[in-house]
């Protein structure tokens, strides 16, 4: 999502901007229409039955850096992710390379460990999403990062229509993210069998990671408290905002996060926000949301969200999503390649 509303907002401005993307499992495009004025190189990653996620990183990692290889040269060779980043710097070399650490990731794949680590240490600049992820790695690794937040269409979000989902629903708590550890579906769980009358709706959940475990010790725990999530899978584009419109509350009990996308669209369609008490989230949102941590937290804040208006929020709120644009973003990233370009590393000039 990052990745194409970037893109998007650079071409709008009259740069030249190609991206370039693994496509699994026989994709043949992304999850939505791509501004024509983004060129999309899609690199095919055939499924093979029990491979493993260690060499599946490493296949995916040879096959995009093979295709890296033969694109024509770039002025600015920007990574989104740990995988892009090391198929840049094999096809190309790290010392012309940015990339965005969304957030730090903790993982046992040994490959995936080397992957991680190598994505952090070896480009010549770092962009982070937020104040605390940049500490993250200055604390961890010693380098400075740029720091530029995310973008949101705000707009877009404050147009919607939520009532077909009202109607679907009733009244709903919205989750987004599927059900997976870091997004802390479990304590959402036994938050909601605290707020009986309250329905949970679960969307998305594309991953490169297999939680099927966890997925299923959720569910089974959910059936044992007496709740019965509504889970949506990946939801169209087009129907996400007024998905999002519709809800009473949305939650965000993520344990970890970089920025909290889906929680800033939640805020620009005006819907009250519940998210775990980290300090990226009280960066991000300050008096925009509620904090909660742990489940009977969330369930007292999610029923107080619920309650009644709180307009002094929900203002905040739709103040904050409106001062993240994707154009705001793309000029920051614009100051930020030029003195990239000029001399070969990256300060915080870009605020």
């Amino acid at each position: 999502m990052h990745t194409l509303a970037l893109a998007e907002a650079l071409a709008a401005a009259g740069h030249d901007v190609t991206v370039y993307s693994l496509a699994r499992g026989g994709d043949t495009g992304f999850f939505r229409r791509v501004d024509p004025r983004v060129r999309v190189h899609l690199v095919p990653v055939p499924d093979l039955d029990g491979e493993p996620v260690g060499a599946r990183i490493l296949r995916s990692i040879d096959l995009l850096a093979g295709a890296l290889a033969q694109a024509p040269d770039a002025g600015i060779r920007h990574a989104q992710d740990c995988l892009s980043a090391n198929a840049e710097g094999r096809a190309h070399g790290y010392r012309s390379l940015l990339r965005t650490v969304h957030h730090v990731d903790e993982f046992s794949t040994p490959e995936l460990v080397a992957c991680h680590e190598r994505a952090i240490v070896s480009p010549a600049a770092l962009v982070c999403v937020s104040r605390a992820v940049a500490a993250e790695v200055e604390a961890g690794w010693g380098r400075h990062a740029t720091v530029i937040g995310n973008g949101v269409d705000a707009a877009r979000f404050a147009a919607a229509d939520g009532s077909p989902w009202r109607d679907r629903f009733g009244r709903y708590v919205l989750s987004v993210g599927g059900i997976e550890p870091r997004k802390g579906t479990a304590d959402l769980i036994a938050a909601m069998a605290l707020l009986p009358g309250l329905r949970l709706v679960i969307g998305g959940g594309e991953t490169l990671f297999d939680y099927r475990d966890y997925r299923a010790s959720v569910l089974a725990e959910a059936a044992r408290l007496g709740v019965t999530p509504e889970i949506l899978g990946p939801v169209d584009d087009d129907d996400l905002p007024g998905l999002m419109a519709g809800a009473a509350a949305f939650a965000f009990p993520s344990v970890k996060e970089g920025f909290g996308l889906a929680a800033m669209e939640a805020l620009a369609a005006g819907v009250p926000l519940v998210t775990r008490d980290l300090p990226v989230l009280r960066e991000v949102f300050g008096p925009a949301a509620r904090f909660a941590a742990d489940p009977a937290g969330f369930a007292a804040e999610l029923g107080a969200a619920v309650a009644g208006e709180d307009p002094v929020r929900e203002r905040a709120g739709r103040e904050l999503a409106d001062r993240h644009s994707w154009t705001a973003a793309a000029d920051r990233h614009v100051r930020l390649y030029r003195e990239f370009a000029a001399t070969g590393s990256a300060c915080s000039s870009a605020p």
